[in-house]
This record gives structure tokens, sequence and C-alpha cells, in this order.
């Protein structure tokens, strides 16, 4: 039976790659900060799937944390056959209103953890001559919305950089590149994005179960939807100082503007006759 191991695995798109694949047999090894909640998730899984599901709490920002990540990752026992490096989270406020020390730790999170893991997963499954990383990086990258995209910016190079250097040795490296999906992510990082229309939001599980599809055709970049493949074209090709005007902090606020715009008028539509406001003979 195979087995994947998932980084940032008790929320968002992690916990559906952890879901989806203990619904298709694979055996499980959990990947979290938060020990309580990853016990807990995987008590979930063993209920309803019958895998094998291992916990392993992991601060990947720490560097002897994430060293025991990559051992494990190493295990010529129990094999990892499929590495998914999701792990990330994003920071409420502009690069200057932000210590840099949580940078830091963003960074270290984002990238270092990426390139380690993927570092360790290669190596050994290149010698086994089978495997798959997919490391979940964003639309974002092709933005200039601050460190977060730039570090997403690296992640989906350095996964196309891996699948080339992978070639013709049994190993996979694909690259995730979703847009707007509805996840925790935003509302932990205290962002809200009410002025985005329904239209350019994605669901986890469609999310994830196209990302698997292609991970396992090989595919290296994996967007899903036909709107944020037009997207991610465009971003790729438009002028510099227009991404740049599009992904500025002005254009955060414009969409909290909208957003409250959007509210008064709803409100001001609305006819609302309390009790009290009745005219008793109708």
């Amino acid at each position: 039976m195979a087995r994947a191991l998932v980084t940032g695995s008790t929320s968002g798109l992690g916990l559906e790659f952890a879901w989806q694949l203990a619904g298709t047999g694979h055996d499980l090894v959990l990947v979290a900060r938060d020990e309580d909640r990853l016990r807990a998730v995987a008590e979930q899984i063993r209920d309803v799937h019958t895998v094998d599901v291992e916990v392993l709490p992991a601060d990947l920002s720490d560097r002897e944390p994430l060293e025991r990540v990559a051992i494990r990752i190493t295990d010529p026992v129990d094999r990892v056959d499929l590495l998914i490096n999701n792990a990330g989270y994003g920071l409420r406020g502009g690069f200057l209103e932000v210590g840099v020390e949580d940078h830091e730790k963003q960074m270290d999170t984002l990238m270092k953890a990426v390139l380690v893991l993927s570092h360790a997963a290669a190596r050994t499954m290149v010698q086994r001559r089978r495997g798959a990383i997919l490391n979940v990086s964003s639309l974002a990258g092709y933005t200039t919305a601050g460190p977060y995209a730039a570090s997403k910016s690296w992640v989906t190079v350095f996964t196309e950089s891996l699948a080339m250097e992978l070639k013709g040795t049994g190993v996979t490296a694909t690259a995730l590149l979703p847009g707007f999906v509805q996840t925790e992510f935003h509302e932990r990082a205290s962002m809200s994005m009410d002025g985005l229309p329904r239209i350019t939001w994605l669901k986890a599980p469609f999310v994830v179960e196209q990302a698997l599809k292609d991970t396992a055709r090989g595919t290296v970049l994996s967007i899903p939807s036909v709107t944020y493949r037009t997207a991610g074209e465009v971003s790729r090709i438009a002028p510099r100082p227009l991404v740049r005007a599009m992904t500025s902090q002005s254009w955060y606020q414009h969409l909290q503007r909208r957003a409250v715009k959007r509210s008064r008028r709803k409100a001001s539509r609305r006819k609302l006759h309390a009790p009290w406001e009745r005219d008793p003979e109708q």
C-alpha cells in the first residue's frame, strides 16, 4: 500500500489531501504544529478508513523538527511514496508593518522546508526509481503581492527545475498553483477578501482532486480551472507595471472599499418593517 506524507495536514488543503488520499487507500504520515489537533484528525480518519495514520508533530520553521521529518521521509522500511509540501501561512500587513523575525519564520516554512524535504524525498525516491513530490505553490507567485508571493514564485521555479532534473528517473515533481480557495488561510491571516467576486473562489475538494490527478500524470504545473489557467498565462505575459499596480496594497484596499459599498447597497434595498412600525389596520 502506498504511503503519503502531508505537511500542514490539519486544515485547509492539507486536511483535504489527507482525507482524499485515505479514501484511495493511502497510508498517511501527517505533519503539523498543533499536536492535539493532529491526533484528533488522525483519529477521525482511522474511524472512517482502514489505513495506517502516523502523526509527526513538527514546526517546520525550526531546523531540528524539520530534520526529523526529513529523516522520516528517508526511512527504507516504511517508505514514503508521495510527499506533499503544503505547510504555509500568510501574514497580515505590509512588509514594513511586520517584524523581520516573523518574515524569517514564514520564509523558513514556505521555502526552506520545501527545499529540505524535497531533497530528502527526491534522493530516496530516485534510488527506488519511483515516487512523486507535490509542492503547493500559488498563482500569487506570478504577482508582486509581498514576501508571500515571492516565496511562492520560488516554489514554482524550484519545482519546475526539480522536475527537469528528475526526468527519466521514475520520480516526478509537480507544483500546485491554485487561486483563491475556500479554506481557513485568509481567516488565519486576518485578511478580509469580501470584495472578490464569488466566481473567483474554488472549493478545496476540487483543487485537491485535480492536483492528485495531475501528480499521477506527472504534470509539472497543476492549475485547477480554466479561469485560473487563463489568469496565470495573462499574469506571466502582462507588462510588469500593470501586474504591480493590480497586486499592490492599494488593490487590497480597493477590495475592502468595494465590499463596504456592496454591503451598503444591499442594505439600502431592504424594506424592513418592524412590528411597532406597521399600521395596525393593515
